[in-house]
């Protein structure tokens, strides 16, 4: 009897010694959401922006044209994640088999300021036209601002209309930029091309 009193003593003082160092070191495990409860999506990771300011800024930016931009946008994040900055922009194109585009703009970041940028570039294809419109450009895996300031070719099957905006995708040691246009002069032909970003103005395009 005593043995059995002294063998319950134990196991009572262990289960409550336990009790007290889970809740003074906070060891327990975090416990799974309620079934049916989809889990909160990451916050954005340092220097990115969440996709929800990438859209209120491009809502200000393009005014009453956005209402498709958050499409784009959502559809960016699906395939290449939230950028670490962003471009806002004006340029001009124009093209007959071979095209010119030429812009400028800033490039804003979280953690290392904000940046003017211009760019040019050539194409060549099956295209014919000319347009001149604002443009956001996402700017992903870009290491410090001054690195944007390369030649960005195109990545093939990277072309999509949604909502009356264009986006396409471009990149350059492993840094992805997203140009994103609208209105009537569009102009996604099919075309080979690239973008030169450089720190002053430039009719160079090459």
């Amino acid at each position: 009897m005593i043995l059995g009193l002294r063998v319950a003593a134990i196991v009572m003082a262990a289960v409550v010694s336990t009790s007290v160092m889970a809740q003074t070191t906070g060891t327990l495990p975090p416990q799974p959401p309620p079934y049916g409860v989809a889990p909160s999506p990451p916050p954005p990771g340092t220097g990115e922006f969440s996709s929800n300011e990438v859209i209120d800024a491009g809502h200000r930016f393009f005014g009453g044209v956005s209402h498709g931009l958050a499409m784009v946008v959502e559809k960016a994040v699906s395939q290449w994640g939230l950028p670490n900055g962003y471009i806002l922009g004006q340029e001009a194109s124009g093209a007959f088999v071979g095209g010119l585009r030429y812009g400028d703009g800033t490039l804003y970041t979280r953690n290392a300021g904000d940046l003017r940028v211009f760019w040019q570039g050539p194409s060549v294809g099956f295209d014919a036209g000319a347009d001149g419109a604002r443009t956001m450009m996402l700017v992903y895996n870009l290491p410090q601002v001054g690195a944007i300031f390369d030649r960005f070719g195109g990545i093939n099957g990277s072309a999509y209309f949604i909502g009356g905006f264009g986006m396409t995708a471009l990149t350059a040691n492993n840094i992805v930029v997203v140009p994103i246009r609208s209105g009537i002069g569009l102009r996604l032909g099919a075309n080979l091309g690239y973008l030169k970003f450089t720190d002053t103005p430039t009719w160079n395009p090459f």
